[in-house]
């Protein structure tokens, strides 16, 4: 891994409080702490460097900073993760010193820290402007599934591709791998900003996928092909799951 990377790199967790399948999703306790904090655990294992929880409520920047992490009040009414890390971004470093973000879901509690530290190897290459994961599709049910969203890449190595589209359908067609996308990005700073100075793209709106805008406008997002898809908390039944999964590691 790039040194100057990672001496560049900020970690940003966005906690939204409001979820119609599971109210106060960032505070539900999983093994005696509350998601966000496991979430901001697992960021800290992956030692890329600092953490910021971007929250919009006072309940869970209480409970972030309370564990020792650090927290950056938000605004409620952001459309986008992507408009409430670059707020985040540009109040925990207004100085304009850290070039590296990674987007970490606030709704990923049993995330392993080498997934995080996957989404900065693309950008190793200059050229790259946005980072990102996928891991292949083994089930065929997923394969058929609007909710599960692929990639369509060009290939670069055994573990990575170029971005060429991102769709709810069944993409591309005839033989071969098809690719499940993993909402994790790192961007350049740069990028960052000029991603969310964009309007919404006609793709964008379509397929209702915000990488799109990117895509559309002419960035460059270099996609690393990883092993295992991390759990994201959505229901109750997710949250349960969770539970289980990071008992047994205890």
């Amino acid at each position: 891994m790039n040194h100057d990377i990672l001496g560049q790199t900020l970690i940003l967790i966005p906690a939204r409080m409001a979820s119609a399948r599971l109210p106060g999703k960032p505070l539900a306790d999983i093994c005696g702490l509350p998601m966000i904090v496991q979430v901001a655990l697992r960021a800290k294992d992956a030692n890329v460097g600092r953490i910021v929880v971007a929250v919009d409520h006072q309940d869970t920047f209480d409970a972030v900073t309370t564990s020792g992490f650090e927290a950056v009040m938000t605004r409620m009414d952001h459309q986008s993760g992507s408009d409430r890390i670059y707020e985040a971004l540009t109040k925990s470093d207004p100085d304009g010193k850290v070039q590296t973000i990674i987007n970490v879901q606030g709704d990923l509690p049993t995330i392993e820290p080498q997934t995080i530290r996957a989404a900065l190897r693309p950008l190793e290459d200059p050229a790259v402007d946005i980072a990102t994961l996928t891991v292949e599709i083994e089930d065929e049910d997923e394969k058929r599934n609007p909710n599960v969203v692929k990639v369509v890449g060009s290939p670069i190595s055994a573990s990575r591709m170029r971005a060429l589209y991102f769709t709810r359908t069944t993409a591309p067609h005839g033989p071969g791998p098809l690719y499940h996308h993993i909402g994790l990005y790192a961007y350049r700073r740069k990028a960052l900003e000029r991603f969310v100075s964009l309007p919404p793209s006609a793709l964008e709106r379509r397929e209702s996928l915000e990488q799109l805008r990117a895509l559309e406008a002419g960035m460059r997002i270099d996609v690393e092909i990883v092993q295992s898809i991390p759990l994201g908390v959505d229901t109750p039944a997710d949250l349960e799951k969770a539970r289980r999964l990071l008992s047994a590691k205890a």
